[in-house]
């Protein structure tokens, strides 16, 4: 846009510049750096003084180590195992809740104070979240935590149990976490969608005889496919980076057994372990990079919407049939 020879279109470079310098300098360059580094024979603090030299025993060697690694290999599910388990519980009362809130007919009083009662846990630091649940499960023979004794006045076991050293107990205890931090979030994305849907679209439904359920089935989910595909796709990349729960509550170990080792635990034990590895925690997230990004395609592509996506070919067919229409009219005008 110019006006009287002035050139307004600078400020908008200007503007959006901050974000392009800290995003080359804090984000592009290392992650480009952490991919050259799985290439290279980086292994020790002393290594991060010398210049990067590719791995004398192979460019992949580290990475074909990983791939045959038991334990990264076992990180990966373990990751898997707590983010379906608490996303599918999480989406679910979510949407619950979001369809609650935003029903008038039922005319709750306090949606204020009921929001912000579910929404508090997401705001808690995960370390004061990890030492909350440290001491609600405490077990040691001069203390007992809270859980053993509720659990042993409602007669669900017959005597106190160390619950971190039970690798079934240690990894629901993350499971419900993780539902418990992020549930309360995931619900206030889903009431600003269905708060965007045109009412119009449900006085249709009201005047056609549709129940509530059919309303929510057939009306707000098709409505929010956008907001539940930024939802899926946000909760998979922070599923998979999962760290700071299952480190702090085991100090990094992921014990029992590894049951809540998860990826993100596996590349910090790496890098900053006895022994650091540097060379070996690059190439884990990376593989872990192309995973998410191949993950978020096949969600992007699934959950696409149909119908535009065929009105977008149609258009691109028209317009190519269109140029071609113009290029044989001025092919026969030349003649």
């Amino acid at each position: 846009m110019k006006r009287k020879g002035v050139s307004y279109a600078k400020w908008g470079y200007i503007f959006s510049a901050p974000f392009a310098i800290g995003f080359l300098l804090f984000m592009l360059y290392p992650i480009v750096n952490t991919f050259l580094m799985g290439f290279t024979d980086m292994v020790g603090v002393a290594k991060l003084t010398e210049p990067m030299h590719v791995n004398p025993a192979g460019i992949f060697k580290v990475y074909n180590d990983l791939l045959h690694n038991k334990t990264f290999g076992k990180s990966i599910v373990t990751t898997f195992i707590l983010w379906i388990l608490n996303f599918i519980p999480q989406i679910t009362v979510a949407l619950v809740l979001a369809a609650w809130f935003t029903n008038d007919r039922l005319k709750i009083k306090g949606k204020g104070f009921f929001k912000v009662v579910f929404y508090l846990p997401n705001i808690i630091t995960a370390a004061s979240v990890a030492v909350l649940y440290s001491s609600f499960f405490q077990y040691s023979k001069e203390v007992m935590g809270p859980a053993n004794e509720l659990f042993m006045k409602l007669g669900l076991i017959d005597q106190p149990m160390d619950f971190f050293v039970n690798r079934s107990a240690t990894r629901w205890i993350v499971i419900f976490i993780q539902f418990w931090m992020w549930y309360g979030y995931t619900m206030i994305v889903l009431i600003s969608g269905i708060l965007g849907i045109s009412p119009e679209l449900f006085e249709a439904a009201d005047i056609d005889g549709a129940n509530g359920f059919q309303k929510f089935l057939y009306v707000t989910i098709p409505s929010i496919k956008t907001i539940l595909l930024y939802t899926f796709i946000t909760s998979l990349i922070g599923g998979l980076q999962m760290y700071d729960i299952p480190y702090l509550l085991t100090q990094g170990n992921g014990e029992p057994d590894g049951a809540i080792r998860t990826t993100s635990v596996f590349i910090f034990k790496q890098a900053f372990g006895n022994v650091p590895s540097y060379n070996v925690a690059a190439a884990a997230s990376m593989i872990m990079f192309i995973i998410i990004g191949i993950l978020s395609a096949i969600v992007f592509f699934l959950m696409r919407d149909k119908d535009e996506a065929e009105l977008h070919k149609l258009i691109k067919r028209q317009e190519k049939e269109y140029k071609a229409k113009l290029k044989a009219e001025k092919a026969q005008g030349g003649k």
